[in-house]
């Protein structure tokens, strides 16, 4: 037991010791002074009544002396606050993954699918950091690193949201024979519902899309890795799970292509997982060549250290949190923190249940 404020300890219990024994003193030497004597007490001194009165009188007065000392003594322990100090280590060998997601109308169902196998995934996390990029034109932190997974979970659940919407909406207005979206004057009110709904997720994704185009693979993973904290100064196992159909469709020179984000994810030893549609999910949407799409994105992903997967009704998430958690977590530096803990529920116990006593021998006694 620890004590915040010990000197209370240290001048009180002395002080009080020596008024008890002082009240015993004078006690004692008290004598009588004045006032009426009454004669031929010894009668009355002989009858049962009074013998069993005096000897409650005498139990009471010893049970409401102990009771006063308890309680004045747990009073002195209260103000000078018991505590105990607890060590807690911050930090262990752990990874750190994070999910980057296409969010283009073109692979819709492979990220619903991978969204909901990774709620489970995520809710068996211990120690792990995740968090999600999702990104189109430009790229939004959507969770940042964390260790928070019900957070995550709900950060999931909400996007699976949007990607249904993004579902419904191309089954019900988008023509692959012309490219565009379509709608009867009757469905206009609608239409422009999905629109608005959409919109609010499209917002961050989609900045100077008109100039810049869309689907911009390399600049949304190396969005992605600089989202990683301390990525120069603090050595952790670092994973990126990629979803996307690495269907590029620019108006513009990105800032980076594919393979420049991959050599930089190799540089900062981040190692990419990736996942990508298989040919009856590839869209109509898209202007480029399947296997060109897949043999660039498979050669990218490998030059990181990491997999490639093709989605496929055998392939499992499970298969892939697998290979993830087979990767070797480093040992990260711990950081100990020392904390003060109050620990105030002994004494008050103690003097609660003497005042208690206290109060009950007080209402024996007026009997």
């Amino acid at each position: 037991m620890h004590f915040i404020h010990p000197l209370v300890l240290k001048i009180g219990i002395p002080v009080l010791v020596a008024a008890i024994i002082a009240l015993h003193v004078i006690k004692r030497k008290t004598k009588y002074h004045g006032g009426i004597k009454a004669a031929n007490t010894s009668f009355v001194k002989g009858l049962d009544t009074y013998r069993n009165r005096k000897n409650l009188y005498t139990f009471v007065s010893i049970v409401m002396e102990v009771c006063l000392v308890a309680s004045l003594v747990s009073s002195l322990v209260l103000i000078a606050r018991p505590s105990k100090k607890e060590t807690v280590n911050n930090g262990t060998k752990k990874r750190d993954i994070f999910l980057c997601m296409d969010v283009s109308y073109s692979i819709y169902e492979l990220n619903a699918d991978l969204v909901d196998s990774l709620q489970e995934v995520v809710a068996g996390l211990d120690g792990d950091r995740f968090g999600v990029c999702i990104y189109n034109t430009s790229t939004v932190l959507y969770v940042p690193m964390t260790d928070d997974y019900d957070f995550v979970i709900q950060k999931l659940e909400d996007i699976k949201e949007y990607f249904a919407l993004q579902k419904e909406y191309m089954e019900k207005y988008y023509n692959a024979s012309t490219g565009y979206m379509e709608y009867n004057t009757s469905e206009y009110e609608e239409f422009k519902e999905y629109q608005d709904k959409l919109d609010y997720y499209d917002a961050g994704t989609l900045v100077s899309n008109y100039t810049k185009g869309s689907s911009l693979i390399g600049e949304g993973l190396a969005s992605c890795m600089y989202s990683f904290p301390r990525l120069d100064d603090e050595d952790r196992t670092r994973i990126i799970i990629m979803s996307t159909d690495n269907a590029q469709e620019e108006l513009t020179k990105p800032l980076v292509e594919l393979d420049e984000a991959a050599d930089l994810c190799k540089k900062n030893d981040i190692k990419v997982y990736g996942i990508f549609p298989n040919r009856d999910s590839w869209s109509g949407m898209n202007s480029t060549d399947y296997v060109s799409c897949e043999n660039e994105l498979k050669a990218n992903v490998e030059k990181t250290g990491g997999e490639f997967y093709k989605q496929s009704s055998t392939l499992s998430v499970d298969e892939i949190v697998a290979d993830i958690e087979a990767e070797e977590a480093l040992e990260v530096e711990e950081v100990t923190i020392t904390k003060v803990v109050d620990k105030p529920a002994i004494p008050i116990v103690i003097l609660i249940i003497s005042i208690s006593i206290m109060l009950i021998m007080g209402l024996v006694i007026r009997v």
